[in-house]
């Protein structure tokens, strides 16, 4: 299968590292469906798309099951079965109270209604899409699961519940999808920018200059690797993009920006009886 029969599904994909992974995504010769809740940005994206290969745009919340089931099902009948899945979709600290930054929400500030949106879209939908995205790619032996989660010490900052810890169980569950998937031909990681990211999710009340911060653009470059035929070996990393080095021989880069996803390198293992 060539990379032009490709199909890629990016979620959040109307706006900040979704719209940049799409934009590279399409330039690559991939056929790309945008899903993101919001129509204007879609709108904005196709016409900046223009020319470029097959774009759809799907606006969908994907904060339910169903919703993540007619995603799939809607790409797979408009553009063919999918090959490539980027969770990218989240919602951050900001949506809560906009001055998070200065004034840092506490997990008790934290209603349960807000637990339970952060769980759905951070969390739930990754499991949801992934599990109706697969059986495509494993019919075909070959397929890539990229989620983008956060860095570690995000995850545990004070301030970030629920975003911290709904993006750890995000990390989790790539864990375990790279291991049920080992030797399937399917791969699951994980990319991250690696730090404070010029997007939405960082609001302007945190006071940050947007020039200084990392930029959506550098996901790019480990993603394309990532998706392309020369990482299909590559199943259950963590790539920091920030700590991608184009310079580099791609394999080099790799190693330089990777890690095993999760927790691994740092934590014992638990006894197993045998």
């Amino acid at each position: 299968m060539s990379t032009q029969q490709r199909v890629a599904i990016v979620t959040g994909g109307g706006r900040g590292i979704g719209r940049a992974i799409v934009m590279g995504l399409l330039r690559d010769g991939f056929a790309v469906a945008a899903v993101d809740r919001d129509c204007a940005p879609l709108g904005e994206l196709a016409a900046e798309a223009g020319g470029l290969a097959t774009l759809l745009t799907v606006p969908k919340d994907i904060a339910t099951a169903g919703a993540c089931a007619d995603v799939v099902a809607t790409v797979r009948e408009r553009l063919g079965p999918v090959a490539v899945l980027v969770n990218n979709a989240g919602i951050g600290q900001g949506s809560i109270r906009q001055d998070n930054w200065a004034k840092p929400i506490r997990f008790w500030e934290v209603s349960p209604e807000d637990w339970r949106r952060f769980a759905a879209v951070n969390v739930e939908a990754i499991h949801a899409l992934s599990r109706a995205a697969v059986t495509d790619m494993l019919e075909r032996r070959w397929g890539r699961i990229v989620n983008v989660t956060t860095s570690l010490g995000t995850m545990l900052r004070g301030g970030y519940v629920p975003y911290g810890p709904t993006k750890a169980s995000a990390e989790a569950l790539t864990g375990v999808m790279a291991e049920d998937l080992a030797g399937t031909g399917v791969t699951a990681n994980v990319l991250v920018p690696g730090g404070v990211t010029n997007t939405a999710l960082v609001p302007d009340a945190a006071g940050f200059d947007r020039d200084a911060m990392l930029q959506p653009a550098i996901m790019v470059p480990p993603l394309l690797w990532l998706v392309s035929d020369v990482a299909d070996a590559v199943n259950g990393r963590r790539f920091l993009a920030a700590h991608w080095n184009a310079s580099l021989p791609l394999a080099q880069a790799a190693e330089q920006a990777g890690a095993p996803v999760g927790w691994k390198s740092i934590a014992t293992l638990p006894i197993v009886p045998r």
